[in-house]
């Protein structure tokens, strides 16, 4: 056993002989995950968009993370789709299954749009928000399972957010999709519980990523974010992508169904931490 830098305990051999496909591998938290689980023995297949490359910079470092652990024979690839095209996935998972088994899908690709007040609706901007990080999940999620039925079963593990269950003021269609995902993991896992496929998901706070660049790098809004954090501080996409190891890995074997909130207290609603009703 070692420790990560956060201190916790991980089994190096976790993955060993397993194919992981993560969707928007190439950045965040989905470069995060496909790190960690590379780190265990995994050989992944991560997703972008014309992200060319920041994709080939994260294989290189797949590379090494797989070298330096003693995994030399594994091979990481890229695969350049939006997740939100039927026929670009399609390709994406056929080659994906050619290659042999998948065990685990991460559906982690997302995206985010400022829709200032509901009234004030964009219809087209939430339609995509809508595609990318909702309906992506659901029909991503049923190629997966077809093989997964046929291969002696799999798991699952939706990138959600905090907003799955805290409103987003400003930004309807992202809590929208959000919700939508914290219920396609629900309902999948009941469908399919007793046919050897899990479903869970992890729920994100404010993390450090390209996404939240805007407060990240200005500290007056990183202080004002910070605020409404219990534990006072943003999640390193390390920690997020330990939470979601943990969940694909035979570690959860008993669990299912379940979004984790791995969010530094934020859905405790920490801006009532002190008494103020009786």
């Amino acid at each position: 056993m070692t420790e990560n830098q956060h201190g916790a305990a991980t089994c190096p051999a976790r993955y060993a002989g397993r194919r992981v496909l993560i969707t928007g591998g190439s950045r965040g938290i989905g470069r995060a995950i496909a790190e960690r689980v590379a780190a265990e023995g995994a050989a992944t297949i991560i997703t972008h968009f014309r992200d060319g490359a920041a994709a080939a910079a994260t294989l290189e470092r797949l590379a090494a993370i797989s070298h330096a652990a003693g995994f030399d024979a594994v091979a990481h690839r890229a695969e350049d789709a939006d997740v939100a095209d039927e026929a670009a996935m399609d390709a994406v998972f056929a080659r994906a299954f050619a290659i042999g088994r998948l065990d685990v899908l991460v559906n982690n690709a997302g995206i985010q749009k400022e829709q200032t007040q509901g009234h004030e609706l964009d219809l087209a901007a939430f339609e995509r928000v809508i595609a990318v990080n909702l309906i992506s999940v659901a029909s991503c999620a049923a190629r997966a399972i077809r093989h997964f039925l046929d291969h002696g079963g799999g798991v699952i593990v939706n990138i959600s957010s905090v907003h799955e269950i805290v409103p987003k003021p400003g930004y309807l269609s992202y809590s929208a999709a959000k919700g939508g995902v914290g219920n396609i993991t629900r309902t999948l896992a009941l469908e399919y519980a007793g046919r050897g496929v899990r479903v869970n998901a992890v729920g994100p706070g404010a993390t450090i990523t390209d996404m939240n660049a805007s407060w990240i790098d200005d500290s007056v809004r990183r202080a004002a974010v910070c605020a409404h954090i219990p534990m006072g501080r943003p999640a390193e996409a390390a920690e997020i992508a330990a939470v979601t190891a943990f969940l694909a890995s035979d570690d959860a074997s008993y669990v299912t169904g379940q979004t984790i909130m791995a969010c530094g207290g934020l859905s405790l609603y920490g801006d009532f931490a002190q008494n103020w009703a009786s």
